[in-house]
C-alpha cells in the first residue's frame, strides 16, 4: 500500500476546491467527500477506510493556519519548478536533470536548500498536528458520524413504513375471465390514487381478482381501506397486509372529526368517477363485442 505523503499531493485538487478557499469552503468540501467515501457507506470497497483517513489528514493540514501556510509554500515551489521544467527544451532539460542529480546534496544550491527548508517546515507542522490533535477535525468527524446515523435512521424508517402501508385488494373474478372482473392496473390506480401517493401497485400474475397496493403514508392507506369500494357492479375488498401499530397518543379511530368534510367530498368524487368509468368500460365492451 502506497503511503500518503502530504508534501507530494495537491490537497486542494483532491478536495476539488481552489487554493484560496476559505475555511468554510474546506469544511464543506470535506463533509461532502467524507460522506461519500465513508467505509460504512462503501462496505465493498477495500480502499474506503484508507481514502477516509486521507481526507481527515487533508482537513487536518488545511484547517490549521500554520500547517496550511507551510504546505502552500511547498506546493508553490513544486508548481513553479514544474513550470520552469516544462518550459525548457528537451536538450536543456537533460542538462538540468544531470546538474540537479550531481548537486542533489550540495549545500551551495540555494534553491535546493530553500526547498529542503520548506519541506522540513511542513513535516514539523504535520508532526505537531499529530501530537496535539485538532479539535476542528474531531468536530467535523463527529458531524460526519451524526449525518451517517441520521441517514441510517431515515432509511430504516422509510423501509419500515413502506412495508407497513401495504393493502391486499380482492374482487370477484372467475379463473377464465379474460377481463379479470373488469379491473386492471390503470383502473385500480385511478380509484386509489385519490387518497395519496402510491408507492407500488401490482396485480397478481397467477390469481385472478387479486392485487397489492403500497401507499406512501399511513393516512392514505387507512382512508383507502375504510372508503374505497371500486366498481358498484363488482366491489373491491381492501384489507391490511400487515397493519402498522398505532403511534403513541393516536386514537384508535382511523378518521378524525376534522377529516369528515374531506371524506364526504372524496366519496362524491368517487361516485362521479365510478359513473364515468363504468360508462367508459361499457362502451369499450360494446366495441369489442361489435
Amino acid at each position: 500500500m502506497d503511503e500518503f505523503k502530504i508534501e507530494n499531493e495537491d490537497l486542494y485538487e483532491l478536495l476539488e476546491i481552489e487554493p484560496d478557499s476559505t475555511l468554510s469552503d474546506i469544511k464543506k468540501a470535506y463533509r461532502k467527500k467524507a460522506l461519500q467515501c465513508h467505509p460504512d457507506k462503501n462496505p465493498d470497497n477495500p480502499n474506503a477506510a484508507k481514502q477516509f483517513h486521507q481526507l481527515t489528514k487533508i482537513l487536518e493540514v488545511l484547517s490549521d493556519e500554520a500547517a496550511r501556510a507551510a504546505y502552500d509554500k511547498v506546493l508553490r515551489g513544486k508548481k513553479e519548478a514544474a513550470l520552469r521544467h516544462k518550459e525548457l527544451d528537451s536538450k536543456r532539460r537533460k542538462l538540468k536533470e544531470d546538474l540537479e542529480a550531481r548537486e542533489k546534496n550540495a549545500a551551495n544550491s540555494f534553491r535546493t536548500a530553500s526547498s529542503k527548508s520548506s519541506d522540513q517546515k511542513l513535516k514539523e507542522e504535520i508532526e505537531r498536528l499529530r501530537k496535539e490533535g485538532s479539535r476542528l477535525v474531531e468536530e467535523e468527524m463527529e458531524y460526519v458520524r451524526k449525518k451517517l446515523e441520521e441517514e441510517r435512521i431515515k432509511l430504516n424508517t422509510d423501509t419500515e413504513e413502506s412495508n407497513h402501508f401495504r393493502i391486499k385488494i380482492k374482487w370477484k373474478s372467475s379463473k377464465d375471465d379474460v377481463k379479470n372482473g373488469g379491473y386492471n392496473v390503470e383502473l385500480l390506480r385511478r380509484f386509489l390514487s385519490k387518497y395519496g401517493d402510491i408507492t407500488a401497485l401490482v396485480m397478481s400474475p397467477k390469481k385472478k381478482g387479486s392485487a397489492l397496493v403500497e401507499f406512501n403514508n399511513r393516512r392514505a392507506a387507512e382512508m383507502a381501506v375504510d372508503f374505497e369500494q371500486g366498481l358498484s357492479t363488482n366491489p373491491l375488498q381492501l384489507t391490511w397486509l400487515n397493519r402498522p401499530p398505532q403511534a403513541p397518543g393516536v386514537t384508535s379511530s382511523t378518521i378524525k372529526a376534522t377529516d369528515y368534510e374531506s371524506v364526504v367530498f372524496t366519496k362524491m368524487r368517487q361516485a362521479e368517477e365510478r359513473k364515468r368509468l363504468i360508462e367508459q368500460m361499457m362502451a369499450e365492451d360494446k366495441e369489442s363485442e361489435g
